[in-house]
């Protein structure tokens, strides 16, 4: 059955939010860490604190991307032997508990190659996503997933780094759902500056796009989203909150359960105030 009528959960927020003159925030966290339960618990909590939508980060072996901090997240998860339909389970698990924003995955490339595919994106729509981040998925290698993924109702958002205009221009002119700026140039993480020639970037993103732009890499504080909040729909934030996952752990690991829900809650408090207030 053809999906091109049903709307996409992203858009619908978007197009909500802006009615409204509101910023995304979107956090990140990394799957399995410290196990599956308390993943779904973290899912609910970032909803409780504000969150518009979430990525769910599948724990890799090579996350070429990610800093040291989700690096450690990915360690700690794949320890676990926790994969991608593990990560995928939690997004059906999160709705099962009444759960409602749009989930979006964060994956590498490989794992959903040896998934198949046509596989892959058939579970992504079983397990209730809107979207997919693929990062090390470049433009011009990206047309057979690109079809799949529209064809199957799912949003293959694109990443899209300070480079030339003309090749902002060609990521943008595909992009579906928003298009994800890298604030920030290398690796994922906490940062407390953003390089020159950002606010230009954005600009540019933003002519060229027929969707939302989102900033992320580097945003780690209600500040920061503030800052970008007047340029961009949404701002998304990773490594700063799986960091407080990790600050979190003895709590979130404890058998006693007062503790863990006091983990979650520590978490939940730090992505509620991430929200910009302008």
């Amino acid at each position: 059955m053809s999906t091109t009528t049903v709307p996409n959960a992203i858009d619908t927020v978007f197009a909500a939010l802006k009615a409204k003159g509101e910023t995304a925030l979107i956090p990140f966290m990394t799957m399995g860490d410290p196990n599956l339960e308390t993943s779904v618990a973290l899912v609910q909590a970032a909803e409780a604190a504000g969150a518009h939508m979430i990525e769910l980060g599948v724990p890799y072996s090579d996350p070429l991307a990610d800093g040291p901090v989700i690096q450690r997240a990915s360690e700690r998860a794949l320890k676990n032997r926790i994969g991608l339909r593990d990560c995928m389970a939690v997004a059906s698990t999160a709705r099962s508990r009444g759960v409602k924003m749009p989930f979006i995955l964060f994956t590498y490339y490989n794992p959903a190659l040896q998934l198949g595919l046509d596989n892959f994106f058939s579970l992504l729509r079983e397990h209730g996503f809107s979207g997919v981040i693929i990062p090390d998925l470049p433009l011009e290698e990206d047309a057979e997933a690109r079809a799949i993924a529209e064809a199957s109702g799912i949003h293959l958002i694109p990443l899209v780094a300070p480079t030339s205009e003309a090749r902002v221009e060609r990521i943008a002119a595909q992009a579906k759902g928003f298009v994800y700026c890298v604030s920030s140039l290398g690796v994922t993480g906490v940062r407390s500056t953003f390089h020159d020639g950002i606010d230009s970037f954005l600009a540019t993103v933003r002519k060229a796009a027929s969707v939302p732009i989102c900033v992320g890499f580097g945003i780690s504080s209600r500040e920061h989203a503030e800052r970008f909040a007047g340029q961009c729909d949404g701002v998304i934030v990773g490594s700063a909150i799986v960091r407080k996952v990790e600050e979190a752990l003895p709590l979130l690991t404890s058998t006693n359960e007062t503790e863990r829900e006091q983990g979650i809650l520590n978490v939940q408090a730090f992505i509620a105030d991430l929200k910009p207030r302008k």
